[in-house]
């Protein structure tokens, strides 16, 4: 036998010594799900998301009881929009009468304690395809417009604060949008609607599933003038001290685990809540090596989770939040 007084297993001996001695915890309380929603009467099986679902409003209504059951209470909505209702300027993004708001009221009226996040964003509104305006030039090249943008993510941000949401979350990247949000929803006497921006999502090669999800991917380019370089962490430094400036109550890092070092830097750099968002990609890369018999699909989805939690996030968005919290309640 060797003399070894430091024996670091002591401290691994048995479940109830790790459980006294654990550094980081998950819990349904950790889990947003973003839902998507569409009109009509259909529950729709999305093929590029397994286990997601475009919902119907009564749909979307009665599956969020069942999310309750489970311990999660806040849910992030998506819009699913015809293309007939989409336009270059995104004027169905602020429909009173949309289907946010439609799902915004009925979820309200049904279930008042849930916690309502939306997407503020003109991609699943505009007929280009982008987070924002596009306007094209005779030479052939186009810009996304930040400012002309910025106005209408104002009147989308308040028609779903006035149907009800509790928190706005404004995904497209476009500088200053957090301050002239704020300015809207404070000036009509909204000021308790959270806002959470996200502050670093990367141009990623992770959000197809989404894309697919929604029907929005670009018509034209890409969206790397606006989202950020996946080389670069002190830019998302930078970003969230202009959010925090511009009046954000929570900062978000997109995409999850590819980002851990972002979440753990944002996190050392700021005491704001921080929400990470485990994109489409990185769900679907866990189906389907679960699918395929390589991995176990329950230990490697709570132990991805974990790992976002370990590295400073205090809330995930994830495809997985229903199964995951099933797991945890039955572990």
């Amino acid at each position: 036998m060797f003399h070894l007084p430091i024996r670091p297993r002591r401290n691994r001996k048995s479940e109830g010594i790790r459980g006294l001695i654990r550094e980081t915890s998950l819990s349904a309380a950790n889990l947003i799900y973003p839902m998507f929603v569409q009109e009509g009467t259909e529950n729709t099986p999305i093929s590029s998301l397994p286990g997601c679902t475009r919902w119907s409003v009564a749909g979307l209504v009665e599956e969020c009881r069942r999310l309750i059951d489970l311990g999660i209470t806040t849910v992030d909505l998506f819009a699913v929009v015809p293309d007939d209702k989409k336009t270059p300027t995104a004027d169905e993004a602020w429909n009173p009468d949309g289907i946010i708001p439609q799902a915004i009221n009925a979820l309200k009226n049904a279930l008042p304690d849930i916690t309502i996040m939306t997407d503020v964003a003109l991609d699943p509104f505009n007929s280009d395809g982008h987070d924002g305006i596009v306007e094209f030039r005779p030479d052939g090249t186009y810009e996304i417009l930040n400012d002309e943008t910025i106005e209408i993510l104002c009147r989308q941000a308040l028609c779903h604060a006035d149907a009800g949401a509790d928190i706005i979350s404004p995904s497209d990247m476009m500088d200053g949008r957090v301050a002239a949000i704020r300015a809207t929803l404070d000036s009509e006497a909204l000021d308790n609607v959270s806002i959470l921006a996200y502050t670093a999502k990367y141009a990623s090669a992770l959000y197809g599933p989404f894309r697919g999800a929604l029907e929005s991917s670009p018509k034209t380019g890409d969206k790397k003038t606006y989202q950020m370089d996946p080389a670069n962490i002190r830019e998302a430094l930078r970003e969230a001290d202009l959010d925090i400036n511009e009046g954000a109550d929570m900062l978000m890092v997109k995409p999850a685990t590819l980002y851990l070092d972002v979440i753990a830097a944002m996190r050392a750099h700021c005491s704001l809540p921080i929400a990470a968002y485990h994109v489409s990609g990185e769900y679907l890369m866990l189906k389907s090596a679960a699918a395929s018999g390589w991995i176990d699909e329950r230990s490697a989805t709570l132990e991805t989770l974990l790992s976002i939690r370990r590295a400073g996030a205090d809330m995930i968005l994830t495809y997985a939040a229903p199964q995951a919290a099933q797991w945890l309640r039955e572990q």
